[in-house]
């Protein structure tokens, strides 16, 4: 597989057929972390379904490579707290959702890739916990390893930290980054918390539907860039200056 993983051609996003975004021009490649930021209600999550293909594009095309296999953890993933389902069952229940880019589900049938998302993401020693009595942060560590059965290449992951305190943030994002070094995956991730997102994320694409602003680049260029001082001050910046 190539290492560009994905690419969007002149996308434009929007609704009913309108954009309220300019066009994206972006490539995501192997072993980047791309952390997706802007206000609340910018348009974040509607870039993220647009490239997956959940939501129809106004304009433009997006072209994965071939194979190209993608884990997805949706924002605010609820299960149903009447079912009183084991962790066990929450992962293996990614073996029927693995899929490959805009195709049919693709049904994995392999024990191994159970366990080792299991083991990857630190969650074998609950796993016939119940998932509903879980920690908000063990929560999110077993719907990662439940997008991760189908062996992704890309993981999207939208405000997958946004019910934890500083603490299981961190421990999170560390878990990012172990999976892109352990697994040579690629990582997608909308999240407000930039100071961790800054010490841990490679690129940045800045959205801001009100502005019609979209900027991608390298951390450290969007961190210096003018929209993103406007926005959110210097704190992306000092983050990184931090983490060096």
């Amino acid at each position: 597989m190539s290492d560009v993983l994905l690419t969007t051609s002149e996308l434009e996003v929007g609704y009913g057929g309108r954009a309220f975004l300019p066009p994206l021009n972006w490539q995501v490649r192997r072993g980047e972390i791309w952390a997706v930021i802007g206000p609340n209600g910018g348009g974040k999550t509607t870039i993220l379904r647009t490239v997956l293909g959940l939501n129809s594009a106004v304009g433009g095309r997006v072209k994965p490579s071939a194979g190209l296999r993608i884990g997805y953890v949706p924002q605010r993933e609820t299960l149903d707290s009447a079912v009183p389902a084991r962790v066990c069952d929450v992962v293996r229940s990614g073996a029927d959702r693995g899929w490959s880019f805009l195709r049919p589900a693709r049904l994995v049938h392999d024990h191994a890739a159970l366990e080792r998302a299991m083991d990857d993401t630190d969650v074998r020693r609950i796993r016939t916990h119940s998932y509903r009595a879980l920690s908000e942060g063990q929560k999110q560590r077993v719907l990662m390893a439940r997008a991760l059965v189908g062996d992704p290449s890309l993981l999207v992951l939208d405000e997958p930290t946004s019910a934890m305190d500083l603490t299981a943030e961190g421990a999170l994002f560390e878990l990012v980054r172990q999976l892109v070094e352990g697994r040579d995956l690629s990582v997608i991730v909308v999240s407000h918390h930039l100071g961790v997102l800054a010490r841990y994320a490679t690129h940045a694409l800045l959205v801001d539907k009100d502005e019609e602003l979209l900027l991608a680049g390298s951390v450290d260029e969007i961190a210096a860039s003018r929209e993103c001082v406007e926005r959110f001050g210097h704190v992306l910046m000092a983050a990184r200056r931090e983490s060096a």
